[in-house]
């Protein structure tokens, strides 16, 4: 398709799926990726990268163990999607349910894998809590579980507050509701720009991740480029202190960042951009050079300009490599395609 077409001629399905394709594949760039698909393999293996990280610890051997497949199948470890695709396919799959009776459901189950907020939103249920005291009453209420399955919400238009009151609170619902925004917006054909003014919209000024959030932008704009952008967003945005990189406040202003220094330093016209697969590379691949937010923000990050850019627009190998789920989380979706859950959304 000619490239003055490009903008008319592609439908919303075309962005559906793209959004759907460049969440995994920035939750499959993101180093923790292999780890959280490691889970598919042998208990004693990852015991071992345990025992293998301790001894280069103790004898100050700088040659760090990664998650390995010795004498097992080696397809889990293969570059894939893991958490953040499974909880955006289970939240599509669901997301015309009451939202606490679709997480009671998962309440006591002993297969699954989740963030605390989750875990702590299910014992919650359990406990007869209802939200939004399941996701206020939490100790990991400000992460970006919520923002992860906004996603869904946004490409299908509706409200995310009452999926992210489930399991989080303040800057966790926050962080939900933006992305929600901003997805909804390039559903619809909006420029990247506008789509970051309708995030913003729902980030207050004084709150931390509206503070951040307005910190990173300005930082990813003077550096001028995404790649060129990492150090000064590590400076701006990053928490060194906390041990859990997956604090809304921190993974959605920089995906926001990210997204929007992507389609600037290619150097089109807000409005009438053609988002291709190098500006999509270039905004996951600096999210993912952020290792301490690497769980999610290359995630985040590839939703927003898998959107903007439609599938049609990905690298045709991430397109393919990242269209069906291991079940790492969710055993259930094991081989289930993401492509189709998108379709059916849309």
């Amino acid at each position: 398709m000619p490239s003055g077409d490009r903008r008319d001629g592609r439908d919303r399905l075309d962005r559906v799926r793209g959004a759907f394709a460049g969440l995994a594949a920035g939750d499959a760039a993101g180093w923790p990726a292999a780890r959280h698909r490691s889970s598919l393999l042998a208990g004693w293996s990852r015991r071992l990268h345990r025992e293998l990280d301790a001894f280069a610890e103790e004898h100050q051997v700088t040659t760090l163990p990664v998650p390995f497949a010795l004498n097992q199948p080696v397809a889990p470890l293969a570059a894939g999607p893991s958490d953040d695709a499974e909880w955006l396919a289970w939240t599509a799959l669901t997301i015309r349910e009451d939202r606490a009776e679709a997480f009671g459901r998962l309440a006591g189950r002993d297969d699954v894998r989740a963030r605390i907020s989750v875990w702590a939103a299910l014992d919650n249920l359990a406990a007869g809590k209802r939200p939004p005291a399941s996701g206020h009453d939490n100790p990991h209420h400000f992460d970006d579980a919520a923002a992860v399955r906004a996603v869904a919400f946004g490409v299908a238009g509706l409200d995310p507050l009452e999926d992210a009151c489930v399991t989080n609170a303040e800057d966790g619902v926050l962080g939900a509701v933006a992305m929600a925004r901003a997805v909804a917006a390039l559903t619809e054909g909006a420029a990247m720009a506008d789509a970051v003014e309708a995030a913003l919209g729902a980030l207050p000024h004084d709150t931390a991740i509206g503070h951040a959030a307005r910190e990173a932008l300005t930082a990813a704009r003077a550096a001028g480029s995404p790649f060129a952008a990492v150090p000064a967003l590590d400076a701006a945005v990053l928490d060194h202190v906390y041990s859990y990189g997956v604090a809304a406040a921190q993974t959605v202003p920089i995906a926001l960042a990210l997204a929007d220094a992507a389609v600037s330093s290619a150097g089109r016209t807000p409005g009438v951009e053609e988002i291709g697969a190098e500006a999509f590379g270039a905004g996951v691949s600096a999210a993912a050079c952020l290792a301490p937010v690497a769980d999610s923000a290359p995630a985040l990050t590839g939703a927003l300009l898998g959107c903007a850019a439609g599938y049609d627009a990905l690298p045709a190998a991430w397109r393919e490599r990242v269209r069906t789920l291991a079940g790492c989380c969710l055993p259930e979706l094991a081989g289930t395609d993401l492509l189709d859950i998108a379709g059916r959304l849309a």
